[in-house]
Formats: structure tokens, sequence, C-alpha cells
């Protein structure tokens, strides 16, 4: 079911529903771009069940990869999961990702997919259905980056679970371009293509300003700023955000709250690639930190 309206009313929809979960595919206006977004609301919600935003990774939508032995991907998987156990949630396209087309996926910016993530948590406070529930705001890789910023902008929410989430852009994306890529780019224009081929041969293009951001852009001093309950998992086989756990224990050096560190035996993609043994215990994870929000 796709639709263009206001969470309320598409929540009044949902909760018309029968009690298996249903997806309702929206856009979600005002902030700079308008975002597409896919709302999980069981109707066997409790109102102190929170609602989970689900942030995804670099070149990532809101589904997120394929998840094997299932027909999902990591977040769509993640959405039913917490549907099962009475927890709603909402997982964006960020602009020029997926299907958010505001603007060109070239034109992506830490900046962007920030005031992306800011402007649906303003949206979610001020739904009628959705703001009578606590918020959790969860981010995997460049989405926990942003996770992090979100939470320093609106330190109100009421959890924050970073998984594998970058706490160095410089470092990872040093490591997935290459350095000299990275110094290159600091020297061009902000609007001229920089191409860049990941570890894995996939290319994407994206403006030198994309880059220009990694110096200034420092998701570790950002979640100082937030002193609520923070959950941080991360795998000791990561190659991608490294090195591990010590990446992950960053973000407790400089958080003052309620904190927890999990390190996990796998990769960044969370042994997706094989099955969902990992990601379950992830989830597990995750449903027992929303539990404890209560304590």
């Amino acid at each position: 079911m796709t639709s263009t309206f206001s969470f309320t009313i598409a929540a009044s929809v949902l909760l018309a529903a029968s009690a298996a979960a249903e997806e309702t595919v929206l856009t979600i206006d005002g902030g700079p771009y308008p975002v597409a977004a896919t709302l999980n609301l069981p109707e066997t919600a409790g109102m102190d069940a929170p609602v989970v935003l689900l942030l995804h990774g670099f070149t990532g939508s809101r589904d997120e990869l394929p998840v094997a032995t299932t027909e999902l991907g990591v977040f769509s998987y993640t959405a039913a999961a917490l549907a099962d156990a009475g927890i709603p949630s909402l997982r964006i396209d960020f602009s020029g990702s997926g299907d958010s087309t505001g603007i060109a996926w070239a034109d992506t910016t830490f900046s962007t997919q920030i005031a992306d993530a800011v402007a649906v948590i303003d949206h979610v406070r001020a739904d009628d259905v959705l703001g009578q529930h606590p918020l959790v705001v969860l981010g995997w890789s460049q989405g926990g980056l942003v996770a992090a910023h979100a939470a320093a902008a609106r330190p109100d929410i009421d959890g924050l679970v970073l998984w594998a989430a970058v706490a160095d852009p410089m470092l990872t994306y040093g490591l997935l371009g290459g350095k000299d890529l990275i110094v290159d780019a600091l020297g061009k224009a902000p609007d001229e293509i920089v191409s860049m081929t990941l570890p894995w041969g996939a290319t994407t293009e994206l403006k030198a300003a994309f880059f220009q951001e990694m110096p200034v852009t420092l998701p570790v001093a950002a979640v100082a700023s937030y002193s609520g309950p923070l959950q941080v998992v991360v795998g000791s086989e990561d190659t991608v955000v490294t090195p591990q756990p010590q990446a992950g224990e960053v973000y407790l050096r400089y958080h003052d709250g309620p904190e927890e560190l999990h390190i996990l035996p796998m990769d960044h993609a969370f042994a997706a690639f094989t099955g969902t043994e990992k990601l379950d215990e992830m989830l597990g994870l995750l449903t027992g930190f929303i539990g404890s929000l209560d304590d």
C-alpha cells in the first residue's frame, strides 16, 4: 500500500487492521526534502512501546541489504521482528536514496541526512498517535553517525542504538575509498563529482561536499550532548568500521548516561549474507534494551 499522508491518518488505517502487523508506505514532509518511509504500527502495540526509527547506512535504503534465507532486508526483517514484539517502527530513505528523490544521490552529505533524521523525529513527536509513544533512534554504519547527531539535536529522545556506527569518518571512508581520494576531494570545488570505488567493487559518485564534511563531522562529540540510554553493538570481525571494539568503545567514552556495549563475533553486515543468527541475537539485545527503558 503506497500513500502520501500524515502519520495520524496512516496510524488510524493500521489500527483498524487485523492484529497481524501491516506496513504502510508514506511520504514525510516538513524537512528540507520529502522523505519516503515505511511505517509498521502493530495493533497490539501498547502506549509504552516506543517507536523505533531506523536509519540506513551508506549507499543503502530503508529495507537495507538482503538477509540470506529470507525475503527481507536487514531493516525490513528488524521491523517485522519488532512488530511481533508489539513494537512500532518507522524506516526511512534518506534524501537521494531509495524512493526519496528530493535531491540526487550525488548531492547527499552527512548534513542532508542529519536534517532528514531530525525532521522525521519532529514529525513523530508532533503526530497525534505516534507522539504518544516513546522514541528510540537506531542507526547502522553511516546511519549511526547520523543517529548520534540527531540525538544531539533532539536529546529528549528516549533511547539511542548504534549498530556498527561510524565513529571516525576520515578513517572509515579513507579505508573505503583510499586516503588519496579523500585528500584529493578536500581540495576540489564542493559541486565537483568524485567517483569512489568501494572494496567490494561497486562504484558510487558523490560531490566533493560529501567528503569535505568529514573532518568537521564528529559523531563521538555529538553523542556527548545526549545523556539518555545508549546501546552500542559492534562486530569483532568488522573490517569496514574498524578497529573494533575500539570504534564502539569510543562512543561510551564520550557519552555520559546509561549505556551498554555488546561485542559479537560478526562482520559489518551482521553475517546477513549467511543467515539470521547474528541479526536475531542483535534483535534480542534491542528488545531487551527497549524493555529496560521502563526501569
